[in-house]
């Protein structure tokens, strides 16, 4: 079995003289609650679709819990459940009638789809609209229902094309907390967004594209590292800067420390300092501070804003 539960190879798109995707490598790990991010027309659409199987590769390879489509395209599908970016409700129908027409289509047999049903209500909160009219539903709760609909087989890979599109901040709200809660129960999920700052908060790991090509995958933090090479430090101490700036040109893999002015009343000093090093050397630059007599009070890594991630790898394009 792979680590990864979703990998391409050199996977590529091309609609007429326009190539969408450009010989991708991407890997998400099992478990992963993964967001896909890019300016528009970058790719992240005819992605999912075929990830999703709705689309046949040019060239590459789509891998699924290690295995690949092309060997076996419908029994790798009932793995995936796929949310458009924009999707078709039946108006006319109820709440209960829609989950059951594409359970229905899953073969789901009878008695079984009566529990699966109240179950996915439950989920996603529309146990009390069960026997309204489709059309009568807001847009939050459309985007729930059609989340449902893609729940409707238990699938352990979701791929979710602009979840929150369109949504007030409620319904962002909403949607954020569900989509964490199936990220608990144990499915791997890949989520398009151009809400970056939701991103951020809800991901464990994200990929950026741009002009069909990945820039940049991992965590922010490594993502950070592979823009840099470095890592920013930050350093409150119960002393004068200088005293800290100087114990801190001692050391390897420091680069300019930058003294931070302080807006409260609290004595000592605030420092931030570009480090080159892994875990152990940052360990050991505490050490080098402490033993040399600096009263360290707050020593951590400061985290890089995805917008800022996302702005500096797409050359400024905004999404």
């Amino acid at each position: 079995m792979s680590e990864y539960a979703i990998e391409t190879k050199s996977l590529t798109k091309r609609y007429g003289k326009v190539t969408a995707l450009d010989h991708l490598d991407l890997q998400v790990p099992e478990g992963a609650l993964f967001g896909f991010i890019g300016p528009n027309g970058a790719g992240k659409t005819t992605t999912l679709r075929l990830l999703a199987g709705l689309l046949e590769p040019d060239d590459g390879e789509i891998w699924i819990d290690g295995r690949r489509m092309q060997d076996d395209p419908r029994g790798i599908r009932y793995r995936i459940g796929y949310m458009p970016d924009f999707f078709g409700v039946y108006e006319e129908m109820r709440v209960w009638e829609y989950l059951d027409f594409f359970a229905r289509c899953y073969d789901i047999p009878h008695h079984e789809r009566l529990t699966l049903i109240e179950e996915l209500l439950h989920l996603v909160g529309l146990e009390g609209k069960r026997n309204d009219d489709v059309s009568t539903l807001s847009r939050g709760m459309q985007q729930r229902l059609c989340l449902a609909r893609a729940l409707v087989h238990d699938p352990q890979i979701l791929l979710l094309d602009e979840p929150a599109s369109g949504l007030d901040p409620r319904a962002r709200v909403e949607m954020r907390e569900l989509l964490r809660e199936l990220g608990r129960m144990g499915k791997t999920i890949i989520v398009s967004s151009h809400i970056l700052a939701e991103l951020a908060e809800l991901c464990t790991q994200v990929g950026i594209i741009e002009r069909g090509r990945l820039v940049a995958s991992g965590d922010m933090e490594a993502i950070r590292r592979q823009m840099t090479g470095e890592r920013l430090l930050q350093i409150r101490a119960l002393t004068e800067p200088e005293a800290v700036l100087e114990r801190l040109r001692d050391f390897p893999g420091v680069g300019d420390p930058i003294p931070i002015p302080q807006t409260d009343d609290g004595s000592g000093c605030l420092v931030e300092v570009p480090f080159t090093g892994d875990d152990e050397k940052v360990a050991a630059l505490l050490t080098h501070l402490v033993t040399g007599g600096i009263p360290v009070i707050h020593f951590q890594e400061v985290g890089t804003d995805l917008e800022e991630i996302f702005l500096r790898l797409t050359k400024g394009e905004t999404a």
